[in-house]
């Protein structure tokens, strides 16, 4: 679709799936650190970068839970601020460890 037009002043309703992607799914799992507790991401893509950002979490204390394209993520077991270099020289995406 290239384009969504929208006429009249009825108020919008309904629902959409989001296709699961890399370059979407690492940068919210990267955020949940910021959330006092859990939070659930669903359609997240199978991925080696995804496998290896769900043990950064687990590196830096978080509790992970994978479950098909589900993943729970509770930061409020967050320990520490240091990702391991082994872990972050598997990544292949643009997320430096400071950002973490």
């Amino acid at each position: 679709m290239d384009r969504l037009r929208i006429y009249g002043g009825v108020p919008l309703s309904g629902e959409t799936s989001v296709y699961g992607a890399k370059n979407a799914a690492l940068p919210i799992l990267a955020a949940t650190v910021m959330v006092n507790g859990t939070t659930v991401v669903e359609n997240v893509p199978d991925l080696e970068d995804v496998h290896v950002m769900v043990e950064i979490l687990r590196a830096l204390g978080a509790k992970v839970r994978v479950d098909g394209d589900v993943i729970e993520v509770d930061a409020s077991t967050i320990h520490s601020t240091d990702v391991p270099m082994h872990l972050m020289q598997k990544m292949r995406s643009p997320i430096l460890p400071n950002m973490l």
